[in-house]
C-alpha cells in the first residue's frame, strides 16, 4: 500500500462526508427557499443577510449570488473570531458577487470592558457574558440594520428548542423595530444544509470538519461530542435556556 493511500485512509472525514443527506422533500424546500429570497429582494428592499459564516449562512450567500439578487451581506467581526472564520471571511469577500460588509465593535468599548472586567469575564456570569456580546455583537448589529427594511438569517427549527418554531417569515417585531426577518432555511435539516454544500461545492469553515456545528467567538465555542445537542458547544458552561447572545431573542 502506498503512503498516499495510507494518508488518505487516515485522514479525518469531512463534514460533507458525515452529514450530507438530503431529506425526501429537499427539492420542495429548496424551491421554497429560492422563492422566499426572490420575494425578500423584490418586495422588502433594502434587505440584507446576516452571516456568521457558518454552514447555513454560506448556503444562503451562495443562493443569493447564484440568483444574482441585490442583497448585500454583513458579518459581525467581533474581534474574537477563530482564525479559520477570518480566513473564510477574506475568501468570501474576494469571491462573492454580493457585497460583504463587515461591522466591528467600538475599540474603546472593548478595551474598557476588558480593563474593568477582565479578559475572561464571560465565564464569570451570564450577565457579564451578555455584556460582552452586547459590545461585540449587539451594538454592531444595530449599525448593520440601520436603514434596512428586512434581514435574512440562517435560523433553523432543528437547531435548538428555543428555535423550534422559527417561521419562514417572522413579522413579530415589525411594530417595534420596523424589521421583517426572513429565515429561508427554517425547515431545512442539517443533512439538507450539507447536501447543498456538497452538491454545489460551497466553501465552508473548516472548523465544521472538527465537530463545530455552531461557530461563534473563539473563547465561547468548542467542539461537541457524539450525542450532544447541536448548540452544546456554544457557551457550554451556561444553562441550556440561556444560550443566545441577543441577536435572535424576542424583545
Amino acid at each position: 500500500m502506498t503512503s498516499s493511500l495510507i494518508s488518505s485512509r487516515n485522514a479525518p472525514a469531512k463534514a460533507t462526508d458525515l452529514h450530507a443527506q438530503a431529506s425526501p422533500d429537499f427539492a420542495v424546500k429548496l424551491a421554497e427557499t429560492q422563492a422566499l429570497l426572490q420575494n425578500a429582494a423584490a418586495e422588502f428592499s433594502p434587505v440584507t443577510q446576516a452571516s456568521s459564516l457558518g454552514a447555513e449562512d454560506v448556503v444562503i450567500t451562495h443562493l443569493i449570488n447564484t440568483a444574482q439578487l441585490d442583497v448585500p451581506v454583513f458579518v459581525l467581526e467581533t474581534g474574537a473570531l477563530h482564525t479559520e472564520t477570518l480566513a473564510l471571511l477574506e475568501r468570501t469577500q474576494a469571491h462573492s458577487r454580493a457585497p460583504i460588509n463587515v461591522f466591528r465593535p467600538v475599540p474603546e468599548s472593548v478595551i474598557q470592558f476588558v480593563r474593568e472586567k477582565g479578559q475572561d469575564a464571560m465565564y464569570q456570569s451570564v450577565d457579564l457574558r451578555k455584556a460582552c456580546c452586547g459590545i461585540r455583537k449587539m451594538a454592531p448589529l444595530a449599525r448593520a440594520l440601520t436603514g434596512q427594511r428586512a434581514w435574512i438569517t440562517g435560523l433553523r427549527q432543528e437547531q435548538s428548542n428555543t428555535r423550534a418554531e422559527v417561521p419562514l417569515l417572522d413579522e413579530s417585531e415589525v411594530a417595534t423595530t420596523g424589521l421583517h426577518k426572513f429565515n429561508p432555511l427554517a425547515r431545512w435539516t442539517w443533512g439538507d444544509v450539507w447536501h447543498y454544500i456538497a452538491t454545489n461545492q460551497v466553501d465552508y469553515n473548516p472548523l465544521h470538519d472538527q465537530f463545530f456545528p455552531s461557530i461563534g467567538c473563539a473563547p465561547c465555542t468548542r467542539a461537541i461530542s457524539l450525542g450532544e445537542a447541536f448548540r452544546a458547544g456554544r457557551w457550554w458552561w451556561e444553562d441550556e435556556a440561556a444560550k443566545e447572545c441577543g441577536l435572535h431573542v424576542k424583545k
